[in-house]
């Protein structure tokens, strides 16, 4: 089954994303406690705002990483971990 890239994530109610300085990087705080995302992560989770379509969110990387092969593959993983750990709604 291929991923559809016309849904638009939206992280769940309860669900925060923002840089932490004492974590040194960006978070996702919820009511259970806090999950540290890695650099890439953190790109991809910087522009889920519940207006890009996971498309747009690739175009938009590919613009600030130009030649990645793999970067909507990786998106796309990222997106499906995240659905299934309940971070985010993909509609």
């Amino acid at each position: 089954m291929s991923f559809d890239r016309s849904k638009t994530p939206h992280w769940r109610p309860g669900y925060r994303f923002q840089y932490e300085p004492a974590q040194k990087g960006h978070v996702l705080l919820y009511p259970e406690g806090m999950i540290k995302l890695n650099e890439s992560a953190a790109l991809i989770g910087g522009l889920i705002d519940g207006k890009r379509d996971v498309a747009a969110i690739i175009a938009e990387l590919d613009v600030q990483f130009p030649g990645v092969p793999e970067l909507g593959d990786d998106i796309e993983q990222f997106m499906e971990v995240a659905r299934e750990q309940h971070w985010i709604v993909l509609e």
